[in-house]
């Protein structure tokens, strides 16, 4: 399974350090691995093409869990493929993010006392820009750190010049092909950032508000209706009932008095109304809420717009200049002082719409914008998993995916910041309306201007998997690498990303696909499971985790916990275990080296091997077809445990343990068991290196002398199995495995030596009673040898004399006061289970409480019998 023609080995430098410390050698390797060149990608390359796109953090983002998390199971997908011979490619870049980036900026020049209107815009920009060359893309420092191995040579950035042209030009198709249109609609609107954002830019939460009944009209013509935003109703134009409902019918057609105005409003009829919910009757503000809009669309109700952009009330009168939220309690107390107010609740809980970024109330608002007519668009992105070109990971993910672009809204792609792609359409003197491409001059002349607004940041991040490859250019590296190969990226930006990055790849493309896997991960939690959150103090940084454990040690947890789809916990103490799991790792490597191990030469015959050689190479060659298996499944945890539980408990617990009398007596068979452990720790640190690449390569180099564990070649399954030699060894760890759980039962030191006889004889053991008595402490019978214990297992007989070690009248005493403990809960959770009244009333929860104490209370009981009956008669 060695395969690493390309790379010439040297003789192994068996000199490691006797302790492994991260921070000494990680910062200098990557360094190492991008001066060499190893993660840039060559379009000219004849071998088949690898590709993922990064995710693009935010310029004003720093690393959290989330990126260390995703970016460590990319660079393991993308360090994998290259060693599997692929000509790999993960593209790094970042995206402008427009509304954080100038609140960011902004609040710089609130420091000084100055606003972005005191710049003009084009001076404004600029401070962007310098804001983002001195202070932006922290995160890219970050992820060296990590140990991403993406090629920097492609780095992107979505305000760069290519990317712009990008926008510019899939703006200018869009608007030609009528998919692009401007209308005034009813907008999610952010009083704090002043810009619209999209529906999927909206958090919804549960406030304490309150649920004010108001009476409108008077007598026999009046009528209830309930809100929670009592100051909309400045702005209504109409009530509006079900046609069916009877007792509003002598009202439908006729107009009654709008409290607090000099208005009156109709009554209609409209079958949005639910005649069961509430009074049945609804107030409507076609300006200010979303139904209200349709409604009014469909009765040709005036839309009047109560607040300005900060929320503040516009109409004239004694609520003129209040905020929306001082307005909603004037207006309530001046309805209450005209006894208008038939019924209020509070606090009322209910679901409010918050700004993603600020956490600001969301205002509905009626505006002029621009939006991308997504029916066609999202049809053929639903097409496209429909039909196989696309496949969702995990499988069950894909209902969340069509449930999205099945029910998809216009998009409202315009946004009232500065920062960002300014929309590329003109305005004549005359109402002209000129939308320009790249290569297109705009018009001049007096009276043109340019919409001031600019696109969404979604916008230029959907063209991502093909802008960052040269788009619209035919370029090479177009051409190489799309499609791209796997998307991956967590469940909750189906919404804001992928489907949009679908819907923008398909268009631009002809039909081709952006990517043909998307493979969805779960969120990463704290170890109770809990959202991490500044609120609740549990946001960790993994930055901190990485100076005390190691970047591997971070790597390695967050792959233990990936699961598809499912959610991630993580605490620290499992960070610390990775970090033991590293130093394991480093550990059993020193060994080796000290005992012979190597990699050169060819291994021997089978014939030549001894069982337990045979037994690791036949469980090595399984584990590689596992690890495989699971790659392609994108079961990291799975594939992360089997590396684990191979490397630590048969490579390092059984295999170097077993081989210790080989190495110490010498010989030839010494120097197989040397070419054997060196194949061993050559194919595992390559399997392990996707993973955890730092402690790999240094592990590795130093074993193989080989250049760089990086442009290594995959393990492949060879095919050797041996069966007979898998068994053989199984029954050898059952037998010790026996019998330390029974020396702990007993209370001996792992250390204390005890006269044994083996009796191997008709099995295959006998081969191995020196690493058995090594392995547990078994010293031979002498004369006077007497067994307190036999312990028979695996056709073998294991005869202990615990005379002068434990006294076993004492032993009996306390096993028989424990197994009577045990019987005792055992009848009290048996009575409980057997009571019909008791399993009546009790909790479930109770309930499965008792019936886990039953199933303890027999392997308690079924434990110590089986200890009283391993031991003689006292």
């Amino acid at each position: 399974m060695t395969e690493n023609a390309h790379q010439q080995p040297s003789a192994p430098d068996s000199e490691l350090p006797t302790q492994y410390a991260p921070a000494d050698v990680e910062g200098p390797l990557y360094e190492r691995w991008v001066e060499r060149g190893y993660f840039e990608a060559d379009a000219k390359s004849e071998k088949p093409p690898y590709t993922i796109v990064i995710p693009p953090p935010n310029v004003t983002g720093s690393l959290h869990l989330g990126h260390a998390f995703q970016h460590t199971l990319m660079d393991a997908l993308t360090r994998r493929k290259r060693m599997q011979g692929f000509e790999s490619l993960w593209l790094p870049g970042m995206d402008h993010a427009g509304i954080a980036t100038q609140n960011k900026v902004e609040q710089q020049l609130a420091e000084e006392g100055k606003s972005r209107h005191d710049l003009g815009r084009e001076e404004f920009v600029e401070r962007v820009w310098q804001w983002k060359e001195e202070y932006g893309g922290k995160i890219l420092g970050q992820m060296r750190r990590l140990g991403d191995g993406v090629d920097w040579s492609r780095e992107r950035f979505t305000m760069d010049e290519g990317l712009s042209k990008a926008v510019q030009t899939i703006f200018k198709k869009l608007y030609d092909d009528e998919l692009i249109y401007r209308a005034e609609r009813i907008i999610n609107w952010c009083p704090r950032c002043l810009t619209a954002i999209s529906d999927i830019e909206v958090e919804y939460q549960d406030d304490a508000g309150e649920l004010v009944s108001i009476r409108y009209g008077e007598g026999e013509d009046s009528l209830v209706v309930a809100t929670t935003r009592a100051e909309t109703m400045l702005g209504d134009t109409a009530v509006a009932v079900h046609p069916d409902d009877e007792r509003y019918q002598h009202l439908i057609g006729r107009h009654i008095k709008l409290p607090l105005t000099d208005r009156t409003i109709p009554v209609v009829a409209d079958t949005h109304v639910d005649p069961e919910f509430g009074t049945g009757a609804v107030k409507v503000t076609p300006a200010h809420d979303p139904n209200d809009f349709a409604i009014g669309q469909r009765h040709d109700l005036p839309a009047m717009t109560i607040m300005d952009e900060h929320g503040v009330i516009t109409v004239h009168g004694p609520f003129l200049g209040l905020d929306r939220f001082e307005a909603r309690s004037a207006v309530v107390g001046a309805l209450r002082e005209q006894g208008r107010i038939v019924a209020e609740k509070r606090p009322y809980m209910h679901s409010v719409g918050h700004c993603s970024r600020c956490k600001t109330t969301v205002e509905p608002r009626l505006s002029m914008q621009w939006w991308v007519n997504v029916k066609p668009l999202a049809k053929a992105a639903g097409d496209a998993v429909r039909d196989g070109r696309v496949a969702i990971h995990p499988a069950d993910m894909s209902k969340r995916y069509f449930d999205w672009v099945d029910n998809m809204n216009d998009w409202c792609i315009s946004r009232q910041l500065w920062w960002g792609h300014r929309i590329p359409i003109w305005y004549g003197p005359d109402g002209e309306i000129v939308c320009v491409g790249p290569d297109e001059q705009p018009p001049t002349g007096e009276g043109w201007t340019q919409d001031t607004d600019v696109l969404d940041t979604w916008f230029s991040s959907g063209l991502w998997p093909f802008s960052t490859l040269g788009w619209p250019e035919k370029t090479p590296d177009l051409a190489k690498f799309y499609s791209t190969d796997v998307l991956l990226t967590g469940h909750d930006i189906i919404f804001f990303w992928v489907a949009r990055m679908m819907m923008f790849g398909l268009y631009a493309m002809d039909g081709e696909v952006p990517f043909k896997t998307i493979a969805l991960t779960g969120l990463v939690r704290d170890e109770r499971g809990k959202k991490m959150s500044k609120s609740f103090g549990n946001v960790v940084d993994p930055l901190d985790w990485m100076d005390k454990y190691g970047s591997d040690a971070v790597r390695f947890t967050l792959a233990k916990g990936a699961n598809p789809g499912t959610d991630v916990p993580i605490g620290e103490d499992w960070v610390q275990a990775s970090r033991n799991f590293a130093n394991k790792i480093w550990n059993a490597t020193r060994f080796a080296l000290m005992n012979g191990a190597t990699i050169e030469g060819e291994l021997p015959p089978a014939e030549q091997l001894s069982a337990t050689d045979r037994w690791i190479l036949s469980r090595l060659n399984k584990t590689v077809a596992q690890v495989d298996a699971y790659y392609e499944d994108f079961q990291f945890a799975k594939l992360s445990e089997a590396l684990y539980h191979f490397a630590w408990d048969e490579v390092f617990d059984w295999y170097v343990e077993l081989s210790k009398t080989t190495f110490f007596a010498g010989g030839a068979a010494a120097e197989a068991s040397g070419r054997v452990l060196g194949e061993v720790l050559d194919v595992l640190m390559r399997l392990l290196h996707p993973v955890v690449p730092f402690v790999t390569e240094t592990l590795w180099t130093t074993l193989t002398g080989r250049e760089s564990i990086v442009v290594a070649d995959w393990p492949k399954d060879s095919g050797f199995r041996d069966e007979a030699a898998e068994a053989e060894i199984e029954n050898l760890q059952r037998v010790v495995t026996e019998v330390r759980r029974f020396r702990a039962d007993q209370g001996l030191q792992p250390g204390q030596k005890v006269p044994a006889r083996l009796d191997l004889a008709g099995t295959q053991l006998a081969a191995h009673e020196g690493a058995i008595r090594q392995l547990l402490r078994l010293q031979p019978e002498e004369e006077g040898f007497s067994p307190t214990a036999t312990l028979p297992v695996a056709g073998a007989t294991v005869a202990l004399d615990l005379s002068g070690t434990i006294d076993v009248a004492a032993e009996r005493k306390r096993l028989a006061k424990d197994l009577a403990a045990a019987e005792k809960e055992k009848a009290q959770a048996t009575a409980k289970l057997g009571n019909e009244a008791f399993l009546a009333k009790a909790p479930e929860n109770v309930v499965d409480k008792i019936r886990t104490r039953l199933s303890k209370a027999d392997e308690d009981i079924a434990r110590l019998q089986a200890q009283l009956d391993r031991l003689p008669q006292a």
